[in-house]
């Protein structure tokens, strides 16, 4: 489904369905170097249970020529027009890692709150520090940090059978997803440029205060980029319901029918 946003065209997957916009609508939100495939299984199922879905490609990822925009701020404000631009009057949003930032800063914005009917965080953290480290290798060598990143999102080196399919190797898929975006932004670093906006953001207090509906955050307990121990303070501040899974940070890949099932029980 394609979306005029800010005058730009905005890419978004329905699920396999036509976008109802009278149906509750799920929001999902990728992050730093994804694109909407990452929630294809989930976005599935919304859409063939009541809701629709938008799996939102963000400007400069996937099929969004962009261009990139510069803070989680920004990244919010264009994901709230895009819900204008779909005609969606109420929604739930689902944010993995950089887009659970992006969630939870639309979630909390004054004009956004009271068509936000609920939250759910994936692997996330707050602050959502970058390691100096890695920002020096994403800024010197890009494909070295993608390799670094994969290495830290899998607790495991086996798919599901389940999905995405047999014989799936999850690091590998990940890292040519990566590759993928990074080689289709030709105006920046893209992998830079997404690590950054993660490291500075710092409204995500005053954010979540302004936060009122149910939230749920979904937590990886073998996750190395953003441990759960980092997810306390804003999980205090959004009286949220945490469910840690056995996995690490990329959980909708790792488990997928277990973060399915939290995911639903979210949405009831």
């Amino acid at each position: 489904m394609e979306l005029n946003v800010d005058g730009r065209t905005a890419y978004a997957y329905t699920g396999g369905k036509p976008f109802d916009p009278t149906l509750p609508c799920v929001v999902f939100i990728h992050g730093a170097l994804h694109d909407h495939s990452v929630w294809t299984l989930l976005a599935r199922w919304v859409a063939h249970h009541g809701h629709s879905a938008l799996a939102i490609d963000q400007p400069g990822h996937g099929r969004n020529a962009g261009p990139v925009l510069p803070s989680i701020e920004a990244l919010a404000h264009w994901t709230l027009a895009l819900l204008d631009a779909a005609d969606v009057q109420h929604a739930a949003l689902v944010g993995h890692s950089m887009g659970s930032l992006i969630a939870l800063e639309a979630a909390g914005s004054a004009q956004a709150a009271p068509r936000v009917s609920r939250l759910v965080m994936v692997g996330t953290a707050y602050p959502m520090k970058v390691s100096d480290a890695l920002l020096a290798t994403a800024r010197d060598a890009p494909l070295t940090a993608i390799d670094m990143v994969n290495a830290f999102s899998f607790s495991t080196t086996a798919a599901k059978p389940s999905y995405p399919g047999p014989g799936t190797w999850l690091h590998g898929s990940n890292r040519v997803l990566m590759r993928r975006m990074q080689a289709g932004q030709h105006d920046c670093n893209l992998f830079q440029h997404d690590f950054e906006v993660c490291n500075r953001y710092a409204h995500g207090m005053e954010a979540a205060a302004q936060v009122h509906c149910p939230v749920t955050l979904i937590l990886g307990a073998q996750d190395q980029m953003t441990a759960p121990k980092a997810a306390r303070e804003i999980a205090a501040a959004l009286k949220a319901r945490v469910v840690t899974l056995p996995g690490g940070h990329s959980l909708m890949q790792e488990l997928p029918d277990e973060v399915l099932n939290v995911l639903r029980s979210a949405l009831a």
